[in-house]
């Protein structure tokens, strides 16, 4: 199983748009190979190390295989979204992971 932590930072004032389009993608779920995929934002924890960040949406994903996650991303809606959310998204940035 892999998984997948996903940071996208939106532009200032873009959030409601991007999560908008994002969600219109979930499709992804019935994906071959998709285990989990959603997105979070984050929440006050009151913990002192917690580094918040408002405008980053983090999505979550779990892949049965990295074949299924590499499959993912040449599919016609991940093409769709890239292409709609190229001018609202400033940085992006994944941690693809396996179990230690």
């Amino acid at each position: 199983m892999i998984s997948v932590i996903a940071s996208i930072t939106v532009i200032e004032g873009e959030l409601a748009r991007f999560l908008e389009i994002f969600k219109a993608k979930l499709l992804v779920r019935a994906e071959d190979g998709c285990i989990e995929y959603f997105p979070t934002l984050d929440v006050d924890s009151g913990l002192p190390v917690q580094v918040k960040e408002p405008s980053t949406v983090t999505i979550i994903e779990k892949w049965q295989s990295l074949n299924a996650l590499h499959a993912h991303l040449g599919t016609p809606h991940m093409l769709a979204y890239r292409e709609e959310t190229k001018d609202i998204v400033e940085k992006v940035s994944l941690k693809v992971l396996q179990e230690a």
